[in-house]
């Protein structure tokens, strides 16, 4: 299905101004209101003919530097005039993350708690458009809002007002601290969204319909915003993708700290942190939560059995109990959610160890996991045809069930009869073999044509599936029915995107495999 998008409001267009260069193009630019002050962005494409406008770098909050690093965000200072913000503010991402599946750049400085704002309709405040914003992923420690597949022209197209938010990564966000706030990450993510609140009419958009999305840790985070008493008036409807929990416990998030710290050769302090250089204690942040045995099965079990090490903690405070039981107790069961994962998310990672495995039963891997033996017997008979393919590829499996997949079962089950979709991306990459990670990413915010898809998606990805996907968030954001039976309605239903062509697309039971693990 194509989205079109609803009219702007009756005899409204948004004000353009134009410069020429010195080719004599024309650079076209909007400019829109904030509370603290007006900002201009850039014209792509005509106004008012397909075009949108993109406003990037805009700070919700005051750098999270100096005496305001392990602070709740502070509301910036107003501006006089016009500000620019006609490229990416600063990511708190810093230096080359490496190779990534989603290109995500970093951007050096230290304004980096921002939002960019992609609209059709900039300056007209009755447009009322529905608003989409996007939380990124990267585990809690890496990831930007900077990147090309998060741009909002899409969905700008299809008559949604579109947002990408940044917040503090790793220690700096989710660290635990003595004497400073709690999941100050989390703390941004709330900020953000409240500018939203607070802005978005002038932009185009309609601050009473506002779905949060996100994707891997973006996709935790959206869940978890699902299940805070404190976030509901933020949002309407939510889109998880492939969402990885963390819900660290407060004893886990202090001895992390305590740990950090002695690397650090401070005291676990505000003071004593606030003295460590912010590069310093990223550097030291991953091996602050490395097992301290030998044994090089520890992390994967650590993850298995704990999950993801920084992220939203537990801390009585903000967050009162784990994401899944905030759910079951009826938090968030106003608002409707879609989630779903790739069918072999981390699949991949262990392609290299194909030839080594394909000799160790898969039944032993699993039990050097200590998996027990009941559910080992019941996951193998479960993924028959996942087990045809090696261990190595029931060992990936396994690792994208209990760490994605399991919580797609868990989270539905725990809303009951809360308005609920449940789907699974299952289009296998022609250049990763498997549907990985991230996959879904491109096809979601439809943007195929992006250089960097290819590299995942191969030079030709259907673009009906990107139609398909895309139009269901568009459904979504929109408040109309994604268009398949919810999982609330009739348990274990499920759409598959990018199926085998004889496949249906809604199946009964389409998380079957995962059931030994819930």
């Amino acid at each position: 299905m194509t989205p079109t998008p609803p009219p702007a409001a009756a005899g409204a267009s948004p004000a353009v101004a134009e410069s020429a260069d010195s080719d004599t193009a024309t650079t076209r630019y909007a400019e829109a209101e904030t509370v603290a002050g007006r900002v201009r962005g850039l014209w792509r494409g005509e106004p008012g003919a397909g075009g949108s406008a993109a406003f990037l770098g805009i700070p919700f909050a005051k750098p999270p530097v100096g005496a305001l690093r392990f602070e709740e965000p502070v509301p910036p200072e107003s501006w006089e005039g016009v500000r620019d913000a006609l490229e990416f503010g600063a990511t708190a991402q810093r230096g080359d993350p490496g190779i990534t599946l989603i290109p995500e750049p970093s951007v050096p400085g230290d304004a980096t708690l921002n939002v960019n704002v992609f609209t059709p309709v900039p300056g007209i405040a009755d447009a009322a458009l529905p608003v989409l914003v996007w939380i990124h992923g990267g585990g809690y420690v890496t990831g930007s809002p900077a990147s090309p597949w998060y741009d909002g022209r899409a969905f700008n197209r299809d008559g949604v007002v579109t947002v990408t938010i940044s917040y503090r990564l790793g220690f700096d966000g989710f660290g635990h601290i003595d004497g400073a706030p709690s999941n100050r990450g989390v703390r941004d993510w709330l900020a953000a969204l409240q500018w939203v609140q607070d802005n978005i009419a002038n932009f185009g958009g309609d601050p009473s319909r506002v779905t949060i999305a996100g994707q891997s840790a973006g996709g935790g985070a959206v869940l978890r915003l699902l299940a805070m008493p404190a976030a509901q008036h933020l949002f309407h409807s939510v889109w998880a993708l492939s969402g990885a929990l963390a819900d660290v416990s407060s004893e886990r998030a202090r001895t992390a700290s305590a740990r950090l710290a002695r690397l650090a050769g401070v005291a676990p302090t505000r003071d004593g942190f606030a003295s460590v250089p912010e590069d310093t204690l990223h550097a030291l942040q991953s091996k602050a939560v490395e097992p301290e045995s030998g044994d090089r099965l520890a992390g994967v079990r650590g993850l298995l059995d704990d999950g993801l090490s920084w992220g939203p903690e537990i801390d009585g405070d903000l967050i009162l109990e784990p994401t899944v039981g905030a759910l079951r107790s009826g938090v968030g069961s106003d608002k409707p959610l879609i989630l779903g994962t790739t069918d072999d998310e981390f699949t991949m990672v262990l392609d290299s160890a194909q030839r080594k495995l394909r000799i160790v039963p898969a039944g032993l891997a699993l039990a050097k996991l200590h998996v027990p033996r009941e559910r080992r017997r019941a996951y193998l008979a479960d993924n028959a045809a996942q087990r045809r393919k090696g261990t190595a590829a029931v060992l990936g499996r396994y690792v994208t069930d209990v760490v994605f997949r399991s919580t797609v079962v868990r989270v539905a089950a725990a809303r009951g009869t809360a308005p609920t979709w449940v789907y699974r991306f299952s289009w296998p990459s022609p250049t990763r073999r498997w549907a990985l990670h991230c996959l879904d990413v491109p096809f979601w915010f439809d943007c195929l044509d992006e250089p960097h898809v290819a590299a995942i998606a191969g030079d030709a990805p259907p673009r009906r599936l990107a139609a398909a996907i895309h139009g269901a968030a568009v459904a979504l954001v929109r408040g109309d029915d994604p268009g398949w039976r919810p999982w609330s309605a009739a348990p274990g239903t499920t759409r598959v995107f990018g199926g085998a062509a004889s496949a249906p697309d809604v199946v009964a039971d389409g998380y079957r495999s995962v059931r030994a693990l819930v």
